[in-house]
């Protein structure tokens, strides 16, 4: 098993939780003299660390599957820098928020598969990422669906929102059974040996496929239904969303409808 040190939380990861909290706070306030700015630092912050959570899910099942290697490559510390491929783990989900408003995680920890033993603890180590986001969409949504916003910021509400947005569209994105997608992780181990090895060559690009395919207006237009119909069943309606997302856009300018509508 990993030892304390390894598993205490990087400073790294409490300073961008820190940053968070401060926007979180601006925004709720109106304290910040640029609305819009604490709006993208605070959305950024949060779904950083989601991302942070998202992969610690993945070590940490790993690791009580049988990978005690885990432990030694700092995965567990929550430190974003320690992931396999930082750039794509951090700057390139961030780009995709700030470039379609949809919530596409990057690549990730390195697991040991050949320590795991059972298809279903290799199925549940893949699983473990996306259910994370499916909780903190519930955590995100929870003020809405227990009509717990009454005297809060429209800012804030409008911020929440399209964080839960991020989420969703990360949880149901993950679970389509993508190569080099965890949807894609959960069922390998059910497949032939020839199903595998057939499809192990375009697992690096599947991620990009799928990005690709949300530019097809018809494929985006589905896709956002189901997402803002999902919203629409935890009380979040689209407005909020939408507001949220051009509030983040600061650089845009703001939107009058979205002020007007308080």
């Amino acid at each position: 098993m990993a030892s304390a040190a390894q598993q205490r939380i990087s400073p790294v990861f409490l300073g961008i939780a820190a940053v968070t909290a401060v926007a979180g706070w601006a925004v709720w306030t109106d304290f910040a003299a640029q609305p819009g700015f604490a709006t993208f630092l605070f959305v950024t912050g949060a779904w950083v660390v989601s991302l942070c959570l998202h992969e610690y899910a993945h070590a940490r099942t790993a690791l009580h599957s049988g990978d005690i290697s885990i432990g030694a490559k700092g995965y567990l510390t929550l430190n974003p820098l320690k992931y396999t491929h930082a750039l794509l783990s951090i700057v390139l989900p961030v780009l995709f928020v700030i470039m379609g408003g949809i919530g596409l995680p990057g690549g990730a920890v390195f697991i040991e598969r050949g320590r795991i033993r059972g298809r279903w603890r290799h199925s549940l180590i893949s699983a473990a990422g996306p259910l994370t986001n499916v909780l903190f969409a519930l955590v995100c949504t929870a003020p809405f669906w227990l009509d717990a916003l009454d005297g809060v910021p429209a800012a804030f509400r409008n911020a929440l929102a399209f964080l839960a947005l991020l989420q969703v569209t990360a949880a149901l994105l993950n679970f389509l059974p993508v190569p080099g997608l965890d949807g894609y992780g959960v069922i390998e181990p059910w497949l032939s040996h020839s199903a595998r090895r057939a499809v192990e060559p375009f697992a690096p690009f599947g991620l990009i496929a799928v990005f690709a395919l949300l530019w097809v207006p018809e494929l985006n237009r589905a896709f956002f239904d189901a997402v803002y119909a999902l919203l629409r069943g935890l009380g979040v309606d689209g407005f909020r969303t939408d507001c949220g997302l051009d509030a983040y856009r600061f650089w845009q300018g703001a939107n009058p409808v979205c002020e007007m509508g308080g």
